[in-house]
């Protein structure tokens, strides 16, 4: 049994963070089974798995998420699709920076940090050109965080 798929200390499986319930079970179980391939929606996004820990449950928690290769690290976007508010993977992170990332066959520990404000604009930029869809989730008052994950 993996660290992802062991009870956590309430002896529940970990679920996939943010609600999305099935549909991130769905394209977790897929990514896993395929080395990091996945269809649907986001077949022709770069998706990662990352593991968290929940901030208040202290359990693993696993969500896919679209990335952008930036030199030596990954960025992730707690675009939330656009919501007022920070997806629960992103609270977690800022509570438990240690994670757990997965692309492709590959496993690794990683430590998650805020993107420097600097460097906000010219990655948000970037990733709207490779995932144009993305534009649409800075409609809101909110500013998109933005994570580095770089290996540990």
């Amino acid at each position: 049994m993996t660290d992802e798929t062991r009870p956590g200390p309430s002896g529940r499986h970990p679920e996939p963070a943010d609600g999305a319930g099935e549909f991130n079970r769905n394209v977790i179980a897929e990514f896993r089974t395929r080395q990091g391939a996945v269809g649907g929606p986001l077949a022709d996004a770069p998706v990662l798995l990352l593991t968290v820990v929940g901030a208040h449950s202290g359990e693993p928690r696993t969500t896919p998420l679209v990335y952008l290769p930036d030199g030596g690290r990954l960025v992730v976007f707690a675009s939330n699709g656009g919501s007022e508010q920070d997806p629960l993977w992103y609270r977690n992170l800022v509570a438990h920076p240690e994670v757990t990332v997965e692309v492709g066959a590959e496993r690794y520990p990683a430590l998650a940090a805020p993107v420097d404000p600097a460097e906000h604009d010219a990655l948000w930029a970037r990733q709207i050109a490779a995932q144009p869809q993305f534009a649409g989730y800075r409609t809101t008052a909110r500013t998109v965080p933005l994570v580095a994950l770089s290996r540990a």
